[in-house]
């Protein structure tokens, strides 16, 4: 099964509609897909599964665990339950107010009007970080996104704001009340050491999460059979996904990811037995 299951639209911070981004999937061989937006499934409404292609609703919710920004995907998720609309209209709340407070850290260092550059940027989407970088860019502020970050937007900078999102507990209970599977997202990309990415996963698995995103992008092949191995001494089901926000990022294109390891039972298997 060639799947990827993370993967995002205009609707969040990517680049391509929902209908563009499907077509691109079939052009690159996939066969089950989630589009997995960030706090918003707003690209259900349009988004249709076709011929040669299953369209898994699914979404990524944002979260923390001892003080640490955590992205956990829902996957097989109902977008009109009532637990999804509890769950977008909260988080949208937060991304407003996040959104803010990253504003006024900004202004304090002296660039001015950039929620409304971020705004105008986001459109009628969900506003995140991307879209104060894509404005400090085009103001002239930063010479390229990856300077934005570094300067002022990346882990530990001052528009890293932290800790307004739903509880790890709230966010996995709406997962699983929308009869979706939690998933934790890119589990390497925290950069935490082995022990502490243990912890994690301990926690998250005790708070009822029932996935590893074990392949995320081009990464590394012990990282793949590190994360399967914990997989399966957690009793996780096993995820894959490319994380793909722009063609432009060769390493995160849509079905280009590795496939799980033998050890690995596929998420899917869950939903397909059900």
């Amino acid at each position: 099964m060639q799947a990827d299951l993370h993967c995002h639209t205009i609707h969040s911070d990517g680049v391509l509609t929902p209908a563009e981004l499907i077509t691109r999937a079939l052009e690159n061989g996939v066969e089950m897909l989630s589009i997995t937006d960030h706090d918003t499934m707003a690209a259900y409404d349009s988004a249709v599964s076709v011929p040669k292609l299953k369209l898994i609703p699914g979404i990524e919710l944002s979260t923390s665990w001892k003080n640490l920004n955590v992205h956990i995907v829902g996957l097989n998720v109902d977008p009109h339950s009532k637990a999804m609309r509890e769950a977008t209209a909260i988080q949208s709340k937060a991304r407003i107010q996040r959104a803010k407070l990253i504003s006024e850290a900004l202004q304090y260092k002296g660039i001015n009007n950039t929620l409304e550059g971020a705004l105008d940027l986001a459109g009628n989407n969900q506003i995140g970080r991307p879209h104060f970088a894509r404005y400090l860019v085009n103001s002239g502020t930063c010479p390229n996104l990856k300077k934005a970050y570094k300067q002022y937007l990346g882990a530990g900078k001052i528009g890293d704001i932290k800790n307004l999102w739903a509880s790890m507990e709230t966010v996995i209970r709406w997962i699983s009340e929308a009869g979706g599977v939690a998933v934790l997202a890119h589990p390497a990309k925290y950069k935490l050491t082995r022990t502490r990415l243990k912890s994690l996963i301990e926690g998250f698995k005790s708070e009822g999460g029932r996935g590893l995103e074990v392949v995320s992008g081009s990464q590394n092949k012990d990282i793949t059979d590190m994360l399967a191995s914990m997989a399966e001494d957690f009793e996780l089901l096993s995820s894959c996904g490319s994380d793909f926000h722009t063609p432009e990022n060769s390493w995160a294109d849509l079905g280009k990811s590795p496939a799980l390891p033998a050890n690995c039972t596929p998420v899917w298997e869950h939903w397909q037995s059900a």
